[in-house]
């Protein structure tokens, strides 16, 4: 999709979100030990540790039942071509990162039972506080904030696969990501300079793109006071994210197809766009006691860019034309940002009886526009009046609180409150000037869509020893939803939208048997409820190549979600099978409908979907006794369309039966890293999907072009070798074998990428 710009938020934590706030921190413990991570270079046995531990510290200490995959820092390092901090989850089991291009503040993840488009369907986390922005489901302004954390502050990141937690909402249907950070317990500074280039061909669009990244850390603990801040500039230059499409022929158009077997001739190029981003991140942690830690996080991030086409049309002497086809407007446009993130956190860790946090976050959009022209004159001139979005204003704010509690060795018992509240602000300005009015136009709306929706809720767990090796995890989450200040503006007709709730109650249950001390078999089970974002209730986007409309009646999604899985873990290997499945009523699917050569996204309750499928995962450290380490993950997944009566089409097609939109049948990566020394590292990866369909009836079998939904097989390689004991150069490629594919957009080609480290 295009780029709507994004949200934001300026209310303050409410009385509600306080309370919930409090109810963990009232049961702080009396003491307990605390030591910082340790920052040390990777060996072998630390590889192998990994592996052993291959369960997060967080998972552990909130005893979450799930199946889970991670990565350490060490491995990141050592495997990966790490541009932006999301490159960190490429080879993780069933998870495929949709990144469009270096510095992509879109990108969103694919889970294991739901492909793109959902962002709504998973959660990410960083030291317990959300990233996600939970305000959309959609590729555009749901993309998570993956900025405010840099890829130097990781320590390691960890997949939960279902929602089998009771601590977490139903947005944890696709999976919960957490991102473990570190704080320096000595003195320490980083300087990396990147580069990357990217030979792109397609149509008669050729070109090389580039992206520079320069970024600097500096840390230290000084008695109890721990601090650590990051700065990182990326300018970068992309390949387009849109081709211009006409049912005509005019002089210079190549013939092509749309994804759904229409005539869409390609009469250019757009979306090439020249984007620099800055962020800067701190946090400070301070131990008030031995147990007790107060931890605070800010992060701010700009975004300037410009955006032009290239067309293939010609006139008859020879002169660039547009033609006159307006979706050339459409991907010609500029764009700024400023983000601000805070979080507090108040957190014990004694791992006696009690233990317990508090954490608030609020994410502002200060200002967040793009200015598009309304179209085409003669040649290659633009018109002067345009229009400019704005979601400035737009935010959300969180809090939560949990308590743990460890009567005796057979319970650890653990609940909590949450509250949340995410604020939409999206006006479209009119404007007699696109490229220099001011950011309110000429103070006439051409669109406008507005709203709220919060969430209160309470929850509760324990986690049973109910037999030597055996473990009954089980729980509930009861929510509290509501969406009120609806309103919606097109031109000069305005409606507003009345307030809706619902309330739900979701119960989970895990039941592990651990076989020996090598073997676990565990049988998993969890209702879930997906509420409606405030975009997909409110928002009316109309800028660039992006138009949706939104449906203010739409009902909360249910899941039920069930898996089987049995596991062999020994200190260098990890064996892993996994069976699943997923029934969804009432799923939210947006789809994209062709109006005028543009694509019209909508949302609509799908009455009822099944997922189900299998895992396979194998890891294995030392192979053949050599310093060789294989991972490869293989996930199926059979997507059905079961139920759908208000599915009308004016072709007479069927959504019942279909495949679930997005959701790729077939997923695999393959890894395999060579310790060649202890200076050197020497990695191949491959990343494969399926094809995918991206309409509701399936019609959408053209492949290859803007649009589709392509399927890909894509090789990375990756080199890390230690000059000094202080200077690391990364070099490597992705996507070596040069695929071409189609996401919607055009993916990268092949990247070279590279960068040179120093520590201080």
């Amino acid at each position: 999709m295009g780029r709507p710009r994004g949200s934001g938020a300026r209310s303050a934590v409410g009385g509600r979100a306080t309370r919930a706030g409090l109810v963990a921190l009232a049961c702080l413990p009396p003491r307990a030990g605390h030591a910082a991570p340790p920052d040390v270079p990777a060996s072998a046995a630390e590889r192998i540790a990994v592996i052993r531990a291959a369960g997060p510290a967080i998972a552990r200490r909130l005893a979450l039942p799930q199946t889970r995959a991670g990565i350490s820092r060490q491995k990141i390092d050592s495997t990966v071509n790490m541009v932006d901090t999301e490159d960190a989850l490429k080879y993780l089991p069933s998870i495929m990162l949709r990144k469009r291009n270096a510095g992509d503040t879109q990108a969103t993840v694919e889970t294991r039972t739901w492909g793109v488009n959902s962002s709504a369907r998973s959660l990410v986390y960083v030291d317990d506080a959300p990233i996600s922005a939970l305000i959309s489901n959609n590729n555009t302004s749901g993309g998570p904030r993956w900025g405010m954390v840099a890829p130097e502050q990781i320590e390691r990141i960890d997949v939960l696969y279902g929602p089998f937690a009771a601590a977490y909402p139903g947005n944890a249907m696709g999976g919960v990501i957490l991102i473990t950070t570190r704080m320096p317990d000595h003195f320490e500074a980083t300087i990396r300079q990147g580069g990357g280039a990217q030979t792109y061909a397609g149509y008669r669009t050729h070109g090389t793109y580039g992206t520079a990244t320069t970024a600097v850390t500096l840390g230290d603990r000084i008695g109890r006071l721990s601090w650590f801040v990051s700065a990182n500039r990326e300018e970068s230059l992309t390949q387009p994210l849109f081709f211009v499409t006409t049912a005509a022929m005019p002089r210079g158009a190549i013939p092509a197809l749309s994804k759904t077997g229409a005539v869409a001739n390609v009469a250019g190029a757009s979306g090439l766009q020249h984007v620099t981003m800055n962020t800067v991140t701190g946090r400070l942690a301070y131990d008030i006691t031995d147990w007790l830690r107060a931890t605070y996080m800010v992060g701010y991030w700009t975004d300037d860019g410009r955006s032009r086409a290239q067309t293939y049309l010609r006139t008859a002497a020879g002169a660039a034309t547009y033609g006159g086809i307006g979706g050339f407007a459409n991907g010609i446009y500029t764009l700024g940002a400023a983000h601000l993130s805070n979080m507090v956190a108040l957190r014990t860790d004694t791992r006696g009886t009690w233990d317990g946090e508090g954490v608030f976050t609020a994410y502002d959009y200060l200002h967040d526009w793009q200015r598009n022209p309304a179209g085409v004159l003669a040649g290659t001139a633009l018109t002067p009046g345009g229009a400019i979005a704005s979601m400035a204003g737009s935010g959300w704010k969180t809090a939560d609180g949990r308590a743990t509690w460890r009567p005796d060795a057979a319970h650890e018992v653990s609940f909590g409150g949450h509250w949340d509240r995410y604020m939409l602000e999206n006006p479209t300005y009119d404007t007699n000037d696109w490229q220099a009015s001011a950011t309110h136009g000429n103070g006439t709306f051409k669109t406008l869509g507005r709203g709220t929706t919060q969430t209160e809720a309470a929850w509760a767990q324990d986690a049973w020893h109910v037999l030597p090796g055996w473990t009954l995890t089980a729980g509930g989450r009861m929510e509290f939803w509501q969406a009120f200040g609806g309103y919606n503006l097109a031109g000069t007709v305005g409606q507003a939208r009345p307030r809706v709730h619902a309330a739900h109650v979701s119960p989970k249950a895990t039941l592990a048997w651990r076989i020996d001390p090598l073997w676990e078999a565990k049988l998993s089970f969890g209702e879930a409820w997906r509420f409606p974002t405030v975009s997909e209730l409110y928002q009316i986007v109309s800028t660039g190549i992006t138009y949706a409309l939104p449906n203010a009646d739409l009902a909360p999604e249910r899941v039920l979600s069930g898996e089987a899985s049995i596991e062999r873990r020994t200190a260098d290997s990890v064996v892993r099978l996994s069976l699943f499945q997923e029934n969804t009523h009432d799923a939210l699917i947006s789809q994209m409908t062709m109006l005028d050569a543009v694509y019209v996204t909508t949302n609509q309750n799908v009455t009822a979907i099944r997922n189900r499928g299998v895992e396979c995962v194998v890891q294995k450290q030392n192979l053949l006794g050599r310093d060789i380490d294989l991972s490869n993950s293989v996930t199926y997944v059979d997507s059905r369309i079961l139920s759908d009566p208000g599915f009308v089409s004016a072709t007479g097609t069927m959504a019942a039966g279909k495949h679930v939109p997005y959701v790729p049948a077939w997923r695999d990566t393959l890894q395999l890293t060579w310790h060649a020394t202890a200076r050197l590292d020497l990695t191949g990866s491959l990343r494969y999907q399926g094809r995918v369909a991206s309409t509701i009836d399936n019609t959408d079998r053209v492949g290859h072009v803007f649009g589709a939904f392509d399927g890909f097989l894509v090789a990375d390689l990756h080199v890390r070798y230690g000059l000094t004991q202080r200077l690391t150069l990364d070099v490597g490629v992705d996507n070596v074998n040069n695929a071409r594919y189609y996401l919607y957009h055009p993916f990268m080609m092949r990247t070279w990428v590279g960068s040179l480290k120093a520590r201080f």
